[in-house]
């Protein structure tokens, strides 16, 4: 089905489910109960559901979110903003032009399950949000992205990487200024850790310790997954910022993938897999961490003294319901990051402050700052440069080391 095609389909379900309640309200039935939501707070990091939107499309192999969980954002389970937030990153939700149920299309990568879930909720609580439904679809990121070019229905996305968006701009399904707000499209932040075994019995302190004999790494695979090539340039930056250079960089990347005794899917699926008893350390989001640790997993993390910022997009589809724009506007919206901070992620610009975010090293302190914060900009020339240079199929560093070790699936 084209996209175009399957937001005809929807909008003539969205016209048939408005007529059917206009039906039940003149015969007196109570269509106005509070809808619920699926994605609580409650979620497990490990929790199977996080994955079973992701199914194989035909033969391509792709784990594209072909199957969504409808969820409802209540207006009863809205958090409040702690009193000491910081407003100065305050964001004007704007004015929608319809108003009633609306039911939005939410596709993103499979790490911010929680924090979209939350996120949602809080937003169906303000006037802006009153009656938004979301159906989700969470996934690897680059899975995703060329789930939604293939026709997944999307009015939301919520990527890993920016060149996920770029994609669906190439396809004319995302319009080409979609990162030109102060923002620059960004609406989450993280950083990239070493998740542990508890008590840390490998005595793990940073990138190094990795490489040494008998440590079993776990981190996703940077075919599919955002994460991962998060995970990988972190570990390579970290050579170039204690002095090494792109050779010494690549001798660690050999050493780095020999050790790694799994390459999962997505970073949900790598988190489930180290839960499950697989190697010795994850490379993950900080994010990650503590959401597997206030759902009761049992690990530890480490914050490397280099490590790189995360920085995850959002965009709204060309042909989306003018609510959706309203849902971008809330999410980096004070409110907004207050939520993904209670979920394990740093809010932008670090404007966030005074949460207690349950499962961090430090819930009063939950954010250190490292020693040495990369940045893809930065460090790395940016995601299309960082691309070809690191992940291009032919010529990519990554790519080759990953077929000089036999590290590719």
């Amino acid at each position: 089905m084209t996209n175009k095609a399957g937001r005809t389909r929807r909008g003539a379900l969205l016209a048939l489910g408005v007529t059917g309640a206009l039906l039940l309200a003149a015969c007196g039935s109570d269509a106005k109960s509070a809808p619920t939501t699926v994605a609580s707070a409650g979620t497990t990091a490990a929790s199977a559901a996080d994955t079973t939107a992701a199914t194989t499309a035909g033969t391509t192999g792709d784990s594209t979110a072909a199957s969504a969980d409808t969820t409802a954002a209540s207006g009863d389970t809205a958090a409040s903003t702690d009193s000491t937030v910081a407003t100065d990153a305050t964001v004007a939700t704007p004015a929608t032009d319809n108003s009633g149920p609306v039911n939005l299309n939410l596709v993103a990568f499979s790490t911010p399950k929680a924090a979209d879930g939350a996120i949602e909720a809080a937003f169906a609580a303000t006037p802006e949000g009153a009656g938004t439904t979301f159906t989700e679809s969470f996934g690897a990121s680059g899975d995703q992205s060329r789930a939604v070019v293939s026709g997944l229905a999307a009015d939301v996305v919520h990527f890993s990487l920016e060149g996920d968006v770029t994609r669906l701009v190439k396809e004319g399904l995302v319009a080409d200024d979609w990162n030109a707000g102060p923002n620059k499209g960004i609406v989450s932040t993280s950083v990239v850790v070493i998740a542990v075994r508890p008590g840390n019995p490998k005595h793990i302190t940073g990138w190094d310790d990795l490489v040494k004999d008998g440590v079993q790494i776990v981190t996703p695979n940077p075919g599919s997954s955002g994460s991962a090539r998060w995970n990988i340039l972190a570990a390579y930056g970290h050579v170039l910022a204690t002095g090494g250079s792109d050779d010494d960089a690549k001798a660690y990347l050999t050493k780095f993938f020999t050790n790694t005794v799994a390459l999962p899917g997505s970073g949900r699926d790598a988190t489930t897999a180290f839960l499950a008893g697989t190697g010795d350390v994850l490379i993950s989001y900080e994010n990650e961490a503590i959401l597997s640790r206030q759902s009761g997993a049992a690990l530890d993390y480490v914050v490397p003294d280099q490590t790189l910022l995360i920085e995850n997009p959002a965009a709204v589809l060309k042909d989306a319901n003018p609510r959706a724009a309203a849902f971008l506007q809330f999410m980096i919206s004070d409110a907004g990051q207050t939520e993904f901070v209670k979920k394990g992620f740093r809010s932008l610009g670090n404007s966030i402050t005074g949460v207690q975010v349950d499962g961090a090293n430090d819930p009063a302190d939950p954010f250190p700052t490292p020693a040495k914060l990369l940045t893809i900009a930065d460090d790395f020339g940016g995601w299309s440069a960082a691309a070809d240079k690191f992940f291009n199929e032919d010529t990519g560093i990554v790519t080759l080391i990953q077929q000089q070790t036999g590290k590719t699936s």
